[in-house]
């Protein structure tokens, strides 16, 4: 069985320390802000507290997605090693990355034979991005092979559910994922979106429900509704929050009082610098096992 490595981007939006720690190599997307371009390492070149308080402040940063030849630099020194790739993209239902880390498969395959890379759209983002890599490293240390876990990835990827909700709709207004007379009135009556990932990796608005307290009431009913197991779930959570931990901590509270049996407790991490260039301050994502995706 040949040796694999599995890859990622970095709108995975885990901890620095997580990608050290299980020793998984990460493609930087990149962000401008203010005329200056930088990539999106985790919040190594601009803390996070940093970068939301400039978008607070009026700063409207656009981002790039990794290009083919990005792919290349970045698969080429593992396949040097005689090892094959397992790589993980940012959903493609809100970037075209996939398609440059296919272009980039092709050329690499043809210069290198005898090794293979498996490029997988996660139909996921942020940590629920995040959350599909820590499954496939943990069936990678179960011994899955690498077509195994290619395969195990593609039937599962959409049982892994994203729920979300902003108390801050400035940036979705900007991004035309909310048009603007919704948005404007949303704010003016203090609304505050339900949104999801559906099965083909989109970010949807489901429901509108009015105060905080309400949101995080309906986003941890979904939680019940669609988690494997009910009540019962034994798996992760993951959580990810862009300048409102506080908010993401009355979340996980709930769920760790209401789901006993968590492997573990609730994970809170920070939404990094590109999927945060999109939702801006104020948002709260939840990401657990469930039943499948299909709308």
């Amino acid at each position: 069985m040949s040796e694999y490595k599995i890859t990622c981007c970095s709108t995975a939006d885990m901890p620095a320390a997580y990608f050290e720690e299980r020793k998984i190599p990460y493609v930087c997307f990149h962000y401008r802000m203010d005329g200056v371009e930088y990539p999106d390492d985790l919040g190594k070149t601009m803390p996070f507290a940093e970068f939301y308080d400039r978008i607070s402040k009026g700063a409207e940063p656009t981002t790039a997605q990794v290009n083919a030849q990005q792919y290349m630099d970045f698969f080429e020194p593992i396949l040097k090693e005689g090892k094959d790739i397992l790589h993980f993209t940012l959903s493609g239902g809100i970037s075209g990355s996939v398609n440059s880390a296919n272009i980039a498969k092709t050329q690499m395959e043809e210069k290198y034979p005898d090794r293979k890379v498996i490029v997988i759209d996660s139909l996921a983002a942020s940590s629920g991005f995040g959350m599909l890599v820590d499954a496939a490293l943990d069936k990678q240390e179960e011994g899955l092979s690498l077509e195994e876990n290619a395969a195990w990835a593609e039937e599962n990827k959409n049982r892994l559910h994203h729920w979300f909700f902003s108390t801050d709709l400035t940036s979705f207004i900007r991004g035309g994922r909310i048009s603007k007379v919704s948005g404007f009135v949303g704010q003016a009556l203090n609304i505050c979106p339900l949104m999801n990932v559906n099965s083909e990796g989109k970010l949807i608005p489901r429901n509108k429900y009015r105060g905080k307290k309400q949101v995080i009431r309906e986003m941890v009913k979904r939680m019940e509704e669609h988690a494997q197991g009910g009540l019962s779930y034994n798996g992760k959570c993951f959580m990810s929050c862009s300048a409102c931990e506080e908010d993401a901590r009355k979340v996980a509270d709930i769920i760790e009082e209401k789901f006993p049996n968590l492997n573990g407790k609730v994970v809170i991490n920070s939404i990094g610098t590109v999927i945060g260039s999109h939702t801006g301050p104020g948002t709260v994502a939840l990401f657990f096992w469930g039943d499948e995706r299909t709308i």
